[in-house]
C-alpha cells in the first residue's frame, strides 16, 4: 500500500464507502464470510488519482454519452475524482458565459446522474461576463472553491478584473487558477506570423514563446503577493515560468502550480513532423517545449516547486474539432487541446517512477494527495481512516504499448500513440464500490457524486 508518507504491507478495511482501518492482519475479519475480500497480491494499492484540470464536455442531444464516456475512461486510467471546467466549447450556453451562477446551475443540471466516478467543477471566469467578481462569494458558498481565469483568448479576463477576482476569491477561502500567457506578446507574434504567410500548424508553437508564459506567470505571482491570497498556475510548461513560481514560494507567497503529462513526455520535436495531422494533434496552449524545459519540469516535481500533475484533457477529435487542419486553415483557427483523461497515471508512472525521476510516494502525492488538499477535496487523495475508499490496484510489472484503439475516451487519438508503458491499472474502487475490476468496467452511470468542496489553496 502506497501513501505520500511511505509504503507498507497492510490491509484496508472499508465500511460504508470509507476507510475504517489500515493495518496488517485484518484478513481474519473476513473469516465469518460477511465481508468481501479483494486479493491485491502482486499489486500496488494506490489512492485514486485526482485530476483537477479537465475540459470534459457535457452531454448534448447529438452526443448524449460524452460526459459519461470520459468519466469511464478516467476510471480505466486510475482516476477516481475529476474536476471539469465549463469554459466555451464544453457545452455551456450563452447564459453561462454571462453569469457564473447561471453557469453553475446549468452545469450541475447537465451532469447530474451522468458520471461513473466522483466529480466537481471549477467555473471559468469569462471577460464577457457581466459582473463575475460579485458572484464569487456565492459560488464558494455553493461548494465550488476554485475558478479559472484566462489571460489570453477572446474570452480573456483583463488584468484589473483578474486581480479583483484573485482577491475576492482568496478572501472567501477560494483559489483562482490562472492560464498564464501574455496577450500582448502572443497577439503580436500571431499577427506577425500570419502577415508573413506562416500559417501552418507548427507556427502555433513559435508564436507562443516561453517568454510569454514567464512574463504572465511573474505578473500573477506579483498579484498574489500583493493580495496575500493563494493562486494556482495551470499547465505550467517552461523553466522560465517555473523560476517565477519557485521565487514566489521562497518569498512566502501561497503559490501553487501544476504541469501536465504531455509536457513531461513530449517535446517540441513533434512540431517538426511532416504529416499535418501529427502536428495538429499537439496544437495545445502553452505548446510543447524543448527538452531543457522538460528536464526543468521533472526537477520541479521532484523538489516540490511544482505541486501536482493534471491532464488538461480536451477530448478533441481529428475527424471533427481538428479536421480543418488538414484542409489548410491557419494555425490560429485550429482547435486547441489534446486528450489525456485516461493516461494520467500510466504516463506519470512510466516516465517518472519507472525511469527513477520520482519515487512512487512522490507520485502519489502529485496525483492524489496534493490535488485533493489544494482543491478542497477533504475526503479524497489518501488511504487514511475516514477518507473515501477510492482505491486503485496497479500492476507495476506489466509492459505494454499504448494505442488509441485500446482507450475509452471520446477522442479518436492519443498524443502518446506507440509509447512503451510500464504498469497497468488492474481494478478501481470509488467509495468502496468496484468501477473497474480486472480490466473490465463494472460500474454504473450516475454512481459518481458531485463533490462540494471546502477551503482551497491550503
Amino acid at each position: 500500500m502506497v501513501t505520500a508518507a511511505g509504503s507498507s504491507r497492510a490491509d484496508v478495511l472499508v465500511r460504508h464507502g470509507r476507510v475504517e482501518r489500515v493495518e496488517a492482519g485484518l484478513s481474519n475479519l473476513a473469516e465469518g464470510g460477511s465481508a468481501e475480500v479483494v486479493d491485491a497480491t502482486g499489486s500496488l494499492v494506490l489512492p485514486g488519482a485526482v485530476d483537477v484540470h479537465t475540459h470534459t464536455r457535457v452531454a448534448t442531444d447529438a452526443e448524449p454519452d460524452r460526459f459519461f464516456q470520459d468519466s469511464v475512461a478516467a476510471a480505466f486510467g486510475g482516476t477516481t475524482t475529476f474536476l471539469a471546467f465549463n469554459n466555451p466549447g464544453t457545452g455551456s450556453s450563452p447564459a453561462a458565459e454571462r453569469s457564473l451562477l447561471a453557469g453553475l446551475r446549468e452545469w450541475r443540471a447537465a451532469t447530474e446522474h451522468d458520471s461513473a466516478i466522483d466529480y466537481a467543477v471549477s467555473l471559468a471566469i469569462s471577460g464577457r461576463m457581466d459582473d463575475p467578481v460579485a458572484e464569487l462569494p456565492a459560488m464558494v458558498d455553493e461548494g465550488v472553491s476554485t475558478a479559472k481565469a484566462f489571460m489570453v483568448f477572446d474570452f480573456r479576463l483583463d488584468e484589473r478584473r483578474l486581480y479583483e477576482a484573485l482577491r475576492t476569491l482568496g478572501a472567501r477561502g477560494g483559489m483562482l487558477q490562472v492560464h498564464c500567457e501574455d496577450p500582448v506578446l502572443i497577439d503580436t507574434a500571431v499577427a506577425d506570423a500570419l502577415a508573413r504567410g506562416d500559417t501552418a500548424p507548427q507556427f502555433h508553437a513559435t508564436t507562443r514563446s516561453t517568454e510569454a508564459e514567464a512574463v504572465a506567470t511573474h505578473r500573477v505571482m506579483a498579484f498574489a503577493h500583493a493580495a496575500d491570497v493563494p493562486v494556482h498556475v495551470v499547465h505550467l510548461s517552461s523553466a522560465g515560468a517555473l523560476r517565477h513560481v519557485r521565487e514566489a514560494k521562497a518569498l512566502g507567497v501561497r503559490a501553487h502550480a501544476e504541469t501536465c503529462p504531455h509536457y513531461l513526455a513530449l517535446t517540441d520535436a513533434r512540431y517538426g513532423a511532416r504529416n499535418v495531422d501529427d502536428v495538429a494533434q499537439c496544437v495545445i496552449s502553452p505548446p510543447l517545449r524543448p527538452v531543457s524545459d522538460q528536464e526543468a519540469l521533472w526537477a520541479g516535481l521532484a523538489d516540490g516547486s511544482l505541486d501536482l500533475v493534471a491532464t488538461d484533457h480536451v477530448p478533441d477529435r481529428m475527424a471533427v474539432e481538428k479536421a480543418d487542419a488538414c484542409r489548410g486553415i491557419s494555425f490560429d483557427r485550429i482547435s486547441n487541446g489534446a486528450p489525456g483523461i485516461e493516461t494520467l497515471l500510466s504516463i506519470t508512472y512510466s516516465e517518472g517512477v519507472a525511469k527513477r525521476r520520482l519515487t512512487i510516494e512522490r507520485m502519489v502525492e502529485l496525483l492524489a494527495t496534493s490535488p485533493a488538499r489544494l482543491f478542497g477535496l477533504d475526503r479524497k487523495g489518501a488511504i487514511e481512516v475516514g477518507r473515501d475508499a477510492d482505491l486503485v490496484l496497479f500492476d507495476a510489472g506489466v509492459r505494454r504499448t499504448l494505442r488509441a484503439s485500446s482507450l475509452h475516451h471520446t477522442s479518436d487519438y492519443t498524443p502518446y500513440e506507440g509509447f512503451e508503458l510500464t504498469g497497468a491499472v488492474r481494478s478501481v474502487f470509488v467509495r468502496g464500490r468496484p468501477i473497474i475490476r480486472d480490466g473490465t468496467f463494472v460500474g454504473d452511470r450516475g454512481y459518481g457524486r458531485f463533490v462540494e468542496r471546502s477551503v482551497a489553496g491550503t
